[in-house]
């Protein structure tokens, strides 16, 4: 199994998404960076991940910087239970966030950018750049590093973001190894 999202890639869809806080988003504006960032109530508890969102939201808003949160891979009887949940969660760790907020009710989101990029467990963190393409696949945690690189441009070509995107892959290809044997 290969990864099919990699850095630079072009960004794939977020239009099938349900959303549950801010305006729906049907596409990505060339010129702005968007972190997407995936959770998913039924794997943990996302406070603590949707609080560290807020903050680089809060910290970064002003340099054209969007945040969006997709709750993926949520477990219950039925999508409106589902929804219900994450609904739930977001108001409990976030009551008054600005931040859009989306639940893949499909899985088709999970499907293009969580598989597609050997991402196989949530929390995982995507980033937009200017131009629509991916510059970063990781942990949320990295983007206080991150973010001003590729705020400025340099990220995608540095030898930092090559070292962290080939680490990534071969990660996701030896756990997808593991599942299929």
């Amino acid at each position: 199994m290969t990864s099919s999202l990699n850095l630079g890639s072009p960004a794939p869809s977020i239009k099938a998404l349900d959303w549950l806080r801010g305006e729906p988003l049907s596409h990505f504006q060339l010129g702005k960076i968007y972190i997407v960032a995936f959770f998913s109530t039924t794997y943990g508890y996302c406070g603590p991940e949707l609080s560290d969102l807020a903050k680089l939201y809060k910290k970064f808003s002003d340099t054209g910087v969007e945040c969006i949160g997709i709750a993926a891979s949520e477990k219950a009887a039925t999508d409106d239970d589902a929804r219900a949940q994450v609904d739930a969660s977001i108001t409990k760790s976030l009551p008054k966030t600005n931040i859009r907020m989306g639940f893949d009710h499909s899985g088709e989101i999970d499907e293009d950018w969580l598989k597609a990029s050997l991402s196989f467990h949530v929390p995982k963190t995507f980033v937009v750049d200017r131009d629509g393409s991916i510059a970063y696949i990781g942990d949320l945690v990295m983007l206080e590093d991150v973010l001003p690189k590729v705020i400025d441009g340099s990220w995608r070509a540095s030898a930092e973001a090559e070292k962290a995107e080939k680490e990534r892959i071969a990660e996701g290809e030896t756990y997808a190894a593991q599942i299929v044997s």
